[in-house]
């Protein structure tokens, strides 16, 4: 552990796949408090890198940096903390060797580097369902274990001794295959896009050789993963789950139209880029004009709740 061997005076600190939202900052404000606290020190410094892929707003970030700043100020006056941005993909390496103390990722470890290759038997389906036949799963586990393999390796040769990772995605997926009942919304994004192809709007060619990269693991893949590669020990892994309008206090109160709303500005926020990159982004709000209209009609009480990860992994 990092209190065994002492804190360092300038404690370096990256969020991996931090997107551009008011979440990352949040983020970075409670790890500096939770580390002020063990530290016990006054006049720490801190070195925090916030990286996501090329794409990445980054200037949205930075202008949320003075008010960030800010209130760090009043919450720890002696505490000095500097933040710059890093575009990058966490499958390679990022930092110098031996530079980092601490490092968190969260919501972005389900997406692959690429999409898998071999995934023409699942035509019918835009990500892992119900009906993909087995060599589908064999070549999304494949691509995973190629990638979460390669980050471990990374981060291993990018951390210090004792430093620590903090890791949350979406994985806990049952063994089970014929019961992946979790995929259920992604499922009915494809069946929209099936029923768009029906109406001409969109090519059938271009449905079928479209595929989402993302894939949520099992406990036992995530632990075989971290074992063999061997850069980390794993200190704690929890599988939880929460249902898909967790983050609206209120959608007890919602209706029909206000429930299906919502969960659509939810799929959409997350596979938009994607989607435009492959099909258009001139047709992405008729997209989810249609599956917002398909969403009315699902009970939402008969949507299971996604299957969630959190590890935290110390560097050996």
């Amino acid at each position: 552990m990092i209190t065994d061997i002492g804190f360092p005076k300038c404690f370096k600190i990256a969020d991996l796949g931090c997107s551009s939202g008011h979440n990352s900052l949040s983020v970075i404000s409670r790890i500096i408090e939770k580390i002020e606290h063990f530290s016990k020190e006054n006049n720490n410094e801190y070195e925090v890198f916030l990286s996501d892929l090329h794409g990445n707003d980054f200037n949205n970030l930075f202008k949320m940096l003075p008010d960030f700043y800010e209130k760090l100020n009043i919450n720890n006056p002696s505490t000095k903390c500097f933040v710059s941005g890093l575009p990058g993909s966490f499958y390679g390496r990022l930092f110098p060797s031996n530079s980092l103390d601490f490092v968190h990722s969260s919501y972005s470890l389900h997406w692959l580097s690429q999409t898998p290759e071999g995934l023409e038997s699942n035509k019918d389906n835009i990500c892992i369902a119900e009906t993909s036949p087995p060599e589908i799963f064999e070549a999304y586990s494949k691509q995973h274990r190629k990638d979460f393999s390669a980050f471990l390796s990374s981060r291993g040769e990018e951390m210090v001794r004792g430093g620590r990772m903090v890791l949350m995605f979406v994985g806990g997926r049952v063994k089970d295959h014929a019961s992946l009942k979790q995929a259920t919304l992604i499922s009915l994004l494809g069946k929209t896009l099936a029923e768009m192809v029906a109406e001409g709007v969109i090519k059938e060619a271009d449905l079928h050789s479209f595929n989402l990269p993302i894939y949520p693991p099992t406990k036992e893949q995530v632990e075989e993963i971290v074992r063999s590669e061997g850069s980390f020990a794993l200190n704690e892994l929890e599988e939880f789950s929460l249902p898909w309008d967790v983050h609206v206090t209120s959608s007890a109160n919602l209706d029909k139209y206000g429930w299906a709303k919502l969960v659509t500005n939810f799929i959409r926020a997350f596979s938009e880029p994607t989607l435009a990159a492959h099909f258009g982004s001139s047709i992405m709000n008729e997209v989810f004009e249609w599956y917002g209209k398909k969403m009315v009609e699902v009970d939402s009480k008969e949507i299971p709740p996604f299957p969630n990860m959190v590890i935290s992994l110390t560097k050996k």
